[in-house]
């Protein structure tokens, strides 16, 4: 049974950084085709049955909001330089405001990511739920956490560490999707 908007989680973008290895923002990034990589995200995550979509902004925020389809909320990350965890936190804090039992957490960088790899954690969603994709058994994105966890996530995450390591020693739920696409994150150009 599908989420209503009221019990659909939260789709939170991870964009905020800069992208070093990258060489630029990600937030910027775009297919060969020209489409901007954080509105595939978006898109993703709305199509997996997500609510709410918040998208975190710091490096370059200013030109990719540019890139956003409308509908989304804005995240600014003051503390971007900080690594990922910044961002983890700065979304958990907003989606804490709304009544959305979970999020589901989907980095830029993951393009090729499909909206039924979300549905698969969407499934899931309650405020206990923790869970993670898996490709071929290894860990990726996206992942889900339950409202339930929103403090204990914010409080582990350090620097360029999100929240693997706090998924992994709870027994959060993997989530097989390796026969979806790849869940390759892209590093480079």
């Amino acid at each position: 049974m599908p989420a209503t908007p009221s019990d659909a989680p939260c789709g939170l973008v991870l964009a905020a950084g800069a992208g070093r290895r990258f060489g630029g923002p990600k937030a910027l990034a775009r297919t060969p085709a020209g489409t901007p990589w954080i509105a595939l995200a978006v898109q993703t995550l709305r199509a997996g049955g997500c609510g709410q979509i918040l998208v975190t902004l710091g490096a370059s925020a200013d030109e990719a909001l540019a890139l956003l389809p409308a509908g989304v909320s804005v995240v600014r990350v003051a503390d971007w330089q900080t690594g990922v965890s910044a961002s983890v936190r700065a979304g958990l804090t907003v989606a804490a405001s709304e009544s959305a039992p979970s999020v589901v957490i989907l980095p830029v960088d993951t393009p090729d990511a499909t909206g039924s790899s979300v549905a698969r954690l969407v499934r899931r969603s309650a405020p206990d739920a923790l869970a993670y994709a898996a490709y071929g058994g290894s860990p990726g994105h996206p992942v889900l956490v339950g409202r339930e966890h929103w403090g204990a996530v914010a409080a582990s995450v350090r620097g360029d560490v999100g929240a693997r390591p706090y998924l992994i020693a709870q027994g959060a739920e993997a989530v097989e999707c390796g026969d979806l696409w790849s869940g390759a994150d892209r590093d480079e150009r």
